[in-house]
C-alpha cells in the first residue's frame, strides 16, 4: 500500500509541475527559485539539477519522516494502517464491507499510479510531446 501512496504523490507531482505550478519563493539561500529547476528526472540528474547537498537534505528529510512519523504501529487494523490513533476521517463509522471496498479502491488507485509514474518516467527518457502533459 505504501508504494502505491508514494506513486500517487509522484504522479501528481509530475503533472502539477509540468503544468507550470511551483512553490513560491526560493529553494536555497542563493536565491534560486523552485521554478528555476527543471521538472521530472532532470531536477535530480542533469546540468540544471539541484545540488548534491540539496538532494542529501531531501533524502534525510524523507528518512526522518520514515523513522519518526510514518510508523506502522503494531495492533493496527490492517497492514498500512498509518492512522496511529490520531487521524480517523470517520473510518471507524464504516461497516466491514465498506472498509474492504475502500481499501480495494486505494489499492487499485495505487497500482494505477505505479503504472502512471513508470510511464511518465519512460516517456521522459524517450522524449517527445504528449497530450495533456506536453513536451517531455
Amino acid at each position: 500500500e505504501m508504494c502505491g501512496r508514494i506513486c500517487q504523490l509522484a504522479f501528481l507531482g509530475q503533472i502539477v509541475t509540468r503544468a507550470g505550478i511551483h512553490l513560491p519563493g526560493d529553494i536555497d539561500m542563493s536565491g534560486h527559485s523552485f521554478a528555476s529547476y527543471p521538472d521530472g528526472w532532470a531536477a535530480i540528474s542533469g546540468p540544471d539539477a539541484i545540488s548534491g547537498a540539496g538532494l542529501a537534505q531531501i533524502v534525510a528529510f524523507i528518512g526522518a519522516l520514515e523513522l519518526g512519523v510514518m510508523k506502522d504501529i503494531t495492533g493496527g487494523e490492517f497492514v498500512g494502517d498509518f492512522r496511529n490513533d490520531s487521524i480517523d476521517f470517520g473510518w471507524d463509522t464504516f461497516d466491514e464491507e465498506t472498509k474492504l471496498q475502500k481499501r480495494a479502491v486505494e489499492l487499485n488507485n495505487g497500482r494505477a499510479a505505479q503504472l502512471g509514474i513508470l510511464g511518465l518516467m519512460m516517456h521522459e527518457q524517450v522524449g517527445g510531446t504528449f497530450p495533456i502533459i506536453g513536451a517531455m
